[in-house]
């Protein structure tokens, strides 16, 4: 007989097997977004059984249905406001007594509860038995076993789930709070009974909640009511009464009461093997996470991770890059022709949206990599272990243990990405560290920084390189982490902190299809968030950056240039056998051929192949082959007035390029902005460069070698020291110091706008940097100037006060979190 579709919620504790028992049900069929208005992930699938359709929803990973943390009140709300037909309750067989705690309260809440005793295999290897029949009378729900990484029990959850779906809950269990109980039922008839709740809302879970002082649950039975301060009043009272009887706070009376409850279920259905042995993961716990091996195994750990995502991401994207390439070249192919001097609007929008885009997907393979090695340490194990080894140094700054990879990916070093280390901080269940975190990637050392510094360091700092890279890759360490202390004592100083629960998982062995999967998800959920985004911010810097244009008689003036070049050229054909075979109208053809042979032959290195395109090209065009290619006695003396040709163009393009920069919306904005930042060294130019890095880093020393001239012969860096007669190490170092701090660039932006789930916080990361960077660059600059430093000695007196900055903020109180009670040793008999 068909039913309805059901909701079926699938909860768990983290670390229970939970991944696995939703990928053993849905399979491929997925859907990743998030809940409203929060960022926590919400995964949904879908799967049938004999009965019809199920749509599952994996509910974040939490201990506890309290309202501590961000996943805690995700989950709860969930259950009460979406009314699921069914839910799942996923425990580790092998820890059964710590996970019954969620049980326990999931069946306070009535809800119809399906027990799945997940890890079954490793409940077996360490020798524990579990009476899941008696456990299923006991507790009056379904109780299956089940081994979801092998997809053992799917079928047995899915045949329970039809049934449970004909028929309705007859009874729940009930947790016995001992001398507690009178003050419940007091609390139910005094006050729940006074309330208009919702029919999802049991008045029992209710009024141990208001005994919990749970602020949510006291928030919703004060709403809208014109006795609010009334009932506030009569809670505390009824709290207080039981404190004074029982001498013990009411909530940790009813944690106790739980684990005490999970411990005699325990007791009476689950037997122990006779002789206790050391699990194997206890043993490695003892080098894993020791004060003296613990941080060694992590710096190694993360020295791989580092090496395998970003050093070889890098390399593969390179092998990866022709795609990308190819994609670029077919756009311009398919693109009206570029011109002589300037290209049609539809090329130049189109080139340019196309290479804004390819230059993000250029990092796949470094996120893909992320994503899978990521999934690895998550399935693993490693993942609160690594939370373990670093939260107390972290947690002196405002950040949680759960910090370190995004640093770490963000390039705390020199040569990591923003955006992955953004995404990372998805893992951080402390939201004020999680803010904290997302706000101070950005200033970690992203590759696309590295251009400007090397740069600015060939110009200004040859003879001290090797220091003056030292210094910028470490300083920013020793400014993010102050910066993350007065931020989580300000403006996060009001944001929940979750208590710090710490949980050692036994060590699984990741399966390749799951860190698969996962890896892939990540990436489509990346692709469509910001793809779509990068577009459209394309557009809009390609018109700041481009109009409104020259005047018509700056464009005359340069027509006449091009009349003029190719006047000469002509002189020159007409002295080679090509004279009547080659007109001034075959001028840009004849530039454009040379391009797309360049193009066609781009990222081949066989000598077979090469001679081939040459072919084909030769064949195509054999007059323009012969000049192109110095092909002939006539193509060799003709190369050279063919040359100097495409060297004018080159030349004319540029100045035309940096003219039309000074006077785009940008470049206005970039002189509008010299009062300002003159007192950091930066003139017009600078800002230009600095302004288009928005976009992206790397436009940064892209478009100084645009301003400066990086078609010509010199380097930039040559040329940037020829063209800025007045500059010094002082104002490279202030330009280097302001480029560490720079704001996130668009992409990351869109990130810490999607990982913060606020555009407020993306404001203001945007803001914060950009007013921190231009106050230490002029600090440096100015302060430099003032009491008569070189580059040099002005940058080691500025790593000292930073340095010294990080030993202070260390040692200034923090606002500690609440420390969470269930986790305290019960008195008892739990």
């Amino acid at each position: 007989m068909s039913r309805k579709n059901l909701l079926v919620a699938l909860a768990g504790q983290p670390n229970c097997g939970k991944s696995t028992v939703f990928n053993m049900l849905t399979g491929a069929r997925q859907h990743v977004a998030n809940y409203p208005g929060v960022t926590v992930e919400k995964k949904t699938g879908f799967f049938r059984t004999d009965s019809g359709r199920v749509e599952l929803v994996d509910l974040p990973g939490t201990y506890s249905l309290s309202s501590y943390s961000l996943e805690e009140r995700v989950a709860r709300d969930f259950i009460l406001q979406d009314r699921p037909d069914v839910i799942v309750d996923v425990v580790d067989a092998s820890n059964l007594k710590r996970n019954l705690y969620l049980t326990l309260q999931l069946l306070e809440m009535e809800a119809p509860v399906v027990l799945d005793l997940n890890m079954m295999d490793v409940a077996e290897r360490r020798g524990i038995s579990v009476d899941h029949e008696g456990l299923s009378r006991h507790l009056g729900i379904p109780v299956v076993p089940t081994v979801g990484k092998a997809g053992v029990g799917g079928k047995d959850i899915k045949r329970v789930l039809d049934e449970q779906a004909q028929k309705e809950p007859e009874k729940f269990f009930v947790v016995d709070y001992g001398v507690m109980e009178p003050h419940v039922q007091k609390m139910q008839s005094r006050v729940v009974a006074r309330m208009q709740l919702p029919e999802s809302y049991p008045s029992r879970w209710v009024a141990l909640k208001l005994l919990e002082n749970d602020a949510e649950v006291t928030k919703l039975v004060t709403a809208d009511n014109a006795d609010a301060d009334e009932l506030v009043r009569e809670i505390e009272r009824l709290r207080s009464e039981f404190e004074q009887e029982a001498g013990i706070p009411a909530e940790r009376h009813i944690a106790f009461a739980r684990h005490k409850a999970c411990a005699g279920i325990c007791r009476e259905f689950m037997t122990l093997p006779a002789e206790k042995k050391a699990s194997l993961s206890d043993r490695a716990d003892r080098y894993v996470c020791s004060r003296f091996f613990g941080p060694l195994v992590l710096l190694a750990i993360l020295f791989i991770l580092y090496e395998v995502s970003i050093v070889f991401g890098y390399w593969v994207a390179g092998e990866v890059w022709p795609v990308w390439g190819a994609l670029e070249t077919f756009t311009a192919s398919i693109l009206p022709q570029p011109g002589f001097l300037s290209d049609p609007l539809l090329f130049g929008l189109g080139t340019w949206v196309v290479k804004s885009t390819t230059a993000i997907l250029n990092y796949l393979p470094i996120f893909f990599l992320l994503f899978a090695l990521i999934a690895i340490l998550e399935d693993s194990g490693y993942m609160p272990r690594m939370a373990f080894i670093l939260d107390r140094l972290f947690r002196r700054f405002g950040l949680h243990g759960q910090s370190t990879l995004p640093l770490i990916l963000g390039g705390v070093y020199v040569g990591g990405c923003a955006i992955p280390g953004v995404m990372a901080t998805k893992a951080i269940p402390d939201e004020r560290a999680r803010l904290a975190t997302i706000l101070i990637v950005p200033m970690m050392n992203c590759l696309a920084k590295v251009p400007l510094y090397l740069i600015l360091i060939g110009a200004y700092f040859q003879d001290q390189g090797g220091l003056t890279m030292f210094f910028i890759a470490t300083v920013t360490l020793f400014m993010a982490l102050p910066v993350a202390k007065v931020l989580s004592l300000t403006v996060l100083g009001k944001q929940p902190s979750a208590p710090f629960i710490m949980e050692m998982p036994p060590y699984h062995l990741p399966t390749v299809s799951g860190v698969l999967r996962r890896a892939f998800e990540r990436i489509w959920l990346f692709l469509k968030k910001i793809v779509t985004v990068v577009i459209a911010v394309a557009v809009v810097v390609f018109v700041l950056i481009n109009f409104p244009g020259l005047s018509r008689e700056r464009m005359a003036e340069y027509r006449a240039k091009q009349e003029a070049a190719t006047a000469t050229f002509m002189k020159a054909v007409d002295k080679t056998g090509y004279k009547g075979e080659i007109s001034a109208d075959d001028v840009l053809p004849m530039i454009l051929f040379a391009d797309s042979l360049k193009d066609a032959k781009r990222g081949i290195t066989d000598r077979e192949k090469a001679a081939a395109v040459n072919t084909s090209f030769q064949q195509a065009n054999p007059v323009y082959y012969a000049v192109v290619k110095r092909k002939g006695a006539d193509g060799k003396k003709l190369n050279k007035a063919y040359k100097k040709v495409v060297k004018l163009r080159k030349k004319l393009r540029r100045e035309m390029r940096t003219e039309r920069f000074e006077s785009s919306f940008l470049g206005v904005m970039g002189r509008a902005l010299e009062p300002v930042t003159r007192y950091a060294g930066f003139n017009w130019r600078i800002n230009i460069a600095l302004l288009s890095a928005f976009a992206a880093k790397e436009n940064s020393a892209a478009t100084l070698g645009a301003i400066y001239g990086i078609d010509g012969s010199g380097s930039v860096q040559e040329s940037m020291k020829a063209g800025e007669a007045g500059f010094t190490p002082l104002h490279a170092l202030a330009l280097m110091l302001f480029m560490a701090l720079y704001p996130p660039c668009v992409p990351t932006s869109i990130m810490v706008r999607m990982q913060s789930g606020s555009t407020k916080w993306m404001v203001f990361s945007i803001a914060y940097q950009t007013l921190l960077g231009l106050a230490v660059a002029t600090l440096v600059f100015t302060g430099g100037t003032l009491l008569g430093l070189t580059g040099f000695q002005a940058m080691w007196a500025f790593y000292a006060l930073c340095v010294g900055a990080t030993v202070v903020m260390a040692f200034v109180p923090d606002r500690q979190p609440e420390k969470v009670e269930i986790r305290e040793t019960c008195k008892q008999d739990c």
